[in-house]
């Protein structure tokens, strides 16, 4: 196969600052969750960030995922949409940077996608996404020939917000039916689930074969309060699910049976792509050969690499000798 991991995703560049409580009161923007914002008003948050050392990658939850994946020597592609500017370009050369395939038809108007992710002293991360020309991805974007060789499809809940980036979305789904490769899904972010809720299940009931949630998610998915009950409710209808239960781990339901994956122990610094990384080692160890058990382990480090550090991209990266070390 070309690669282990197809992902689509809204491309976006993030924008990460540490900000005092009171900057972050001043953004008027609720504390530790994902929020829209025009152009106004994210030129406003930009602003107020003047003079704090910043940090910039190419991000969106998917791209963090599959920048994961490519961290740990897997093969992975992307498709997002940028425009044809100066953040658009940094998106592109840094997620090739990464060793992500990535072709772009630049949208001709507007402006590249962003996120201002706003890290408060207590590790909360609030973003402010405005999503720019990300939200025009359409099913035009999505390349059956790549898909084709790929061995997993990873979708993001967020594109299923936008008409086009819907249809975009299914059409990936679709594809990778049409060739019998695998179909991962996210739930994103518990908001999406608690305005999608019915159609979230009807994905897990129908195409989905692995999804990836943490518990407020699949609370609200299932109705239940039990992590265990509500895990196992999902597996009633999907091949496998990943939960992650935040410094307590996570739980992978496979072929009736739940796997329980410990949490590691780390000084929180900032929660931005967390879960996104942990979908990366997941995806990356059952594309390589490992157990799910092994793919387990593996994306639980990750996660907690990647809290212990700022931003979403692996500071301190993982070895082939760390890999091996951790699956044993």
């Amino acid at each position: 196969m070309k690669y282990d991991v197809y992902g689509v995703g809204n491309a976006l560049v993030d924008i990460q600052a540490q900000v005092s409580d009171e900057l972050l009161a001043a953004s008027g923007f609720d504390k530790g969750i994902m929020t829209l914002a025009d152009d106004a008003q994210q030129q406003k948050v930009l602003a107020q960030l003047q003079g704090l050392p910043l940090n910039r990658c190419a991000g969106g939850s998917a791209a963090n995922t599959i920048v994961g994946i490519a961290d740990f020597g897997g093969k992975a592609a992307y498709v997002g949409k940028v425009a044809a500017d100066e953040v658009g370009d940094f998106f592109l050369c840094d997620m090739r940077k990464m060793g992500v395939a990535i072709e772009v038809t630049p949208a001709a108007e507007g402006q590249s996608g962003t996120c201002a992710v706003l890290i408060s002293e207590d590790a909360q991360r609030t973003m402010i996404t405005n999503l720019g020309v990300s939200a025009t991805l359409t099913e035009a974007d999505i390349d059956e020939e790549e898909i084709k060789q790929s061995k997993y499809v990873y979708v993001e809940g967020y594109l299923l917000t936008g008409e086009s980036t819907k249809a975009a979305a299914y059409k990936a789904i679709e594809l990778a039916k049409k060739h019998n490769v695998k179909v991962a899904f996210t739930a994103s972010d518990p908001f999406l689930v608690n305005m999608l809720r019915d159609e979230i299940w009807s994905l897990v009931e129908g195409p989905v074969d692995l999804f990836f949630c943490n518990e407020e998610e699949a609370m609200s998915l299932t109705g239940k309060d039990d992590p265990i009950a509500c895990a196992a409710e999902i597996h009633k209808h999907c091949e496998t699910v990943a939960m992650t239960l935040g410094a307590n781990g996570s739980i992978l339901m496979h072929g009736g049976e739940a796997i329980a994956i410990e949490g590691v122990d780390v000084k929180a610094i900032d929660t931005t792509g967390a879960g996104d990384m942990y979908a990366g080692g997941l995806l990356y160890g059952i594309t390589n050969g490992m157990t799910w058990k092994q793919a387990g382990h593996l994306a639980s480090h990750a996660a907690a690499r990647v809290v212990s550090q700022l931003g979403a991209r692996l500071a301190n990266k993982f070895t082939a000798e760390d890999v091996q070390k951790l699956i044993g």
